[in-house]
């Protein structure tokens, strides 16, 4: 298919029309959106093919600098490696040249099952010899092939199976969201690498679980370092950091910022419901409500590990995991370890503009009970250390370690 030059003229003011009503702060940033769609719109209409067309919108949708920003068609399948593949990556040095290096590897995602291991280079993708700064990337539904360099130094070539997307406006691949543990000293492990679902009814359930089992640990790991974000499944997991009814934060619209707001009279979601068929109830909730929302967890009791948590981030954990970490700071109720996040906490939501191509634009901006803004900002930890490299090629993680310091302390 090749669209035409006046079927790229409407895309474009379609685009810069959507932009200019619904995006959430047109002058974020400082930027003059309509004089930007002028300065490129040649350019743009005299892309030398569709893809080309597709990449110059794109590019000229994100220099809003606003995350949940972005411009694709619906047979695009090219998503980066954290929603492709569940993993993400750091820069590495392999014989005197910069490669990727993989960092979070999401078991039950594409990476791991291929064998992936933290530690590991990535060589090659097809044929195809990749390296900083362009980004990973892969495909969703099909099969390909990644060279990498092993932990050990040696270099193998690996089948990688891309499954497809449950969703054709969200592409991605969902790895096992929850996973748990009981290390020595008492001491509870929960990996939590994204929150599926809007409700996360599922997820919820799973966390609960891990609690259950952690009855007789009197510490807590909380692991969300390249937790990929989602619904509000988090929730649940920030209702068991504290024994009470907490605000959280709130959601913002447009409408509502620009029309002054109280945010003690907006409406309040505390409560995940326990059962799927409670869902229909909660659609009748919300449905007609103005969508800025004040979350507050769910008060459920005191936990013996309280007071003795510590939450692992990195710069890769983003949305609904930096919720989780900003609420664990503002109130003082775990010690957070790692990197800076990624500060990407936006309400997104895809709109069509025609012929296939989806505009994806941030609607509503999310602010701790406090007034933060993590957008662009993201939460720094209590304690930064870094992942260091040569370290994990010996296996070992230096943020874990020093998590399980702290408590053993």
């Amino acid at each position: 298919m090749t669209i035409q030059l006046s079927d790229r003229q409407r895309l474009l003011n379609k685009v810069a029309s959507l932009v200019q009503s619904k995006h959430f702060n047109p002058v974020l940033h400082l930027v003059d959106w309509l004089a930007l769609v002028e300065s490129r719109r040649e350019r743009i209409l005299s892309a030398l093919n569709d893809d080309d067309f597709e990449h110059e919108v794109n590019d000229l949708v994100r220099q809003l600098k606003t995350s949940h920003t972005g411009f694709v068609h619906r047979r695009s399948r090219r998503i980066p490696a954290r929603n492709a593949i569940n993993a993400t990556f750091q820069r590495w040095i392999v014989d005197g040249s910069e490669y990727w290096m993989f960092q979070d590897v999401h078991p039950g995602g594409p990476a791991y099952a291929a064998g992936v291991q933290p530690g590991d280079v990535l060589l090659r993708v097809g044929d195809r010899c990749l390296k900083p700064p362009e980004q990973p990337e892969f495909g969703v539904g099909g099969n390909t092939s990644i060279t990498i360099r092993k932990r050990n130094g040696t270099t193998i070539r690996v089948p990688l199976h891309l499954p497809g997307p449950k969703s054709k406006q969200v592409p991605i691949s969902t790895p096992q969201p929850v996973l748990f543990t009981t290390l020595q000293n008492r001491i509870g492990y929960l990996k939590v690498s994204t929150f599926p679902g809007v409700v996360g009814i599922d997820v919820a359930t799973d966390i609960d679980r891990a609690i259950e089992s952690f009855k007789d640990c009197d510490k807590l790991i909380i692991d969300l370092r390249g937790n990929t974000g989602g619904g509000v499944g988090g929730l649940r997991l920030m209702g068991y950091l504290t024994p009470s009814q907490l605000e959280v934060g709130y959601s913002l619209t447009r409408r509502r910022a620009e029309r002054g707001y109280a945010k003690e009279q907006l409406t309040r979601f505390g409560k995940i419901p326990k059962h799927k068929r409670s869902l229909l109830w909660l659609v009748l909730r919300y449905a007609l409500v103005e969508k800025s929302i004040v979350v507050v967890t769910e008060g459920l009791g005191p936990r013996s590990f309280h007071g003795r948590i510590v939450i692992l981030v990195n710069e890769h954990t983003a949305s609904a995991a930096e919720m989780i970490a900003a609420f664990a700071e503002e109130n003082s109720l775990a010690t957070v370890v790692g990197k800076n996040t990624a500060g990407r906490l936006l309400s997104g939501r895809p709109f069509k503009v025609g012929d296939g191509y989806i505009l994806w634009l941030p609607v509503a901006q999310y602010l701790t009970w406090s007034g933060k803004l993590i957008e662009g900002v993201g939460v720094a930890p209590h304690i930064e250390v870094s992942l260091v490299p040569e370290a994990l090629l010996k296996g070992r993680d230096t943020q874990l370690e020093k998590a399980l310091e702290l408590l053993r302390d």
